[in-house]
């Protein structure tokens, strides 16, 4: 099952794969992996193919939550009694409430059904069969990473083929969609004999406010991880306006180039973002106790809502 998720991830546009061997019967529990996991700060995306129930789906996307910088793809349940009702297919009661402050859920994206493909043990008149369910989640690595590489993060990463399958584990139609992909589940569907990816919602869905799309969710971690990196040159910076205004320049000139690449929504720059970073965002308190805040929002493409996070770090002073 493994070796066939990473086949799938290369076939669908992978580059990069780093593999954490799971003991037999060991994807219950995903924790010692996962800290293995923590020490590669390029992961942007994070899979267990064939990990069922809710348990080791929450641990990924504890993990992802914890790192804030990489999403979980998730697998539905192989062959659930019901394909219609969503907790069958997430494996117990799918996260409920109303949009509140993003948590752990808009962390992961859940897929189903499962995929068929070839068994590379089929020899013809041994007991194995020529087809094979397999676990969506490595191929659908794939297809992010083929999405990020040819239109970017923020492109969300449906309506794509899946490359290198033969055939989905059961058919889902429009009908079954509609209602899965509110509460998040996104839908391999058969086009015209073509599986593709059909959803991007992450899991939960609506209760995610903006960060019910998986584009938004990821895009979000792309910028904040960015920025953080790029503004490491303030450490042991004196921290007074010269500094405040080299921060906004910065800032604003990554921002600038995302907009422009139409990650950002607005006619102009300043409908797409804002950067601020001035006495008002570090009064005193702030700068004695060494740190320096810049303000950052951006519109993104969709939902088009200013969405502002913090960036804080460390002068050093």
């Amino acid at each position: 099952m493994l070796a066939l998720a990473v086949f799938g991830f290369f076939a669908n546009g992978g580059t990069t794969c780093y593999v954490v061997p799971v003991a037999a019967g060991g994807l219950a529990n995903l924790q010692a992996p996962l800290e293995t996991l923590k020490a590669f700060d390029d992961i942007a995306i994070v899979a267990a193919p064939g990990a069922q129930g809710t348990a080791a789906k929450v641990q990924l996307m504890d993990h992802c939550f914890e790192m804030q910088d990489r999403v979980a793809v998730l697998d539905g349940e192989h062959a659930p009694a019901s394909d219609s009702t969503p907790a069958d297919i997430y494996g117990g009661p799918m996260p409920g409430g109303g949009p509140s402050t993003p948590d752990k859920f808009s962390y992961g994206a859940i897929y189903f059904p499962w995929v068929k493909v070839f068994n590379p043990l089929f020899t013809g008149t041994g007991p194995e069969t020529e087809l094979i369910d397999q676990p969506p989640s490595g191929h659908v690595a794939g297809i992010w990473a083929r999405v990020d590489a040819t239109r970017g993060v923020h492109k969300a990463p449906a309506n794509e083929g899946v490359i290198g399958i033969v055939d989905l584990e059961r058919p889902m139609g429009k009908d079954k969609q509609a209602s899965l992909n509110p509460p998040g589940i996104n839908v391999i569907r058969p086009f015209g004999g073509s599986p593709m990816v059909y959803g991007a919602r992450t899991l939960g869905g609506d209760r995610n406010g903006e960060y019910r799309y998986l584009n938004v969710r990821r895009f979000m971690n792309f910028l904040k991880e960015s920025i953080d990196e790029g503004t490491q040159f303030v450490v042991f910076e004196p921290n007074s306006p010269a500094l405040w205004q080299r921060i906004i320049r910065s800032v604003s000139d990554f921002l600038y180039n995302q907009w422009r690449d139409g990650a950002l929504f607005g006619a102009t720059a300043k409908e797409a973002f804002f950067v601020k970073c001035d006495l008002e965002t570090n009064p005193a308190s702030e700068r004695e106790a060494g740190r320096v805040i810049t303000e950052i929002g951006v519109a993104v493409v969709k939902p088009a809502e200013f969405v502002i996070f913090r960036i804080q770090q460390n002068t050093g002073a």
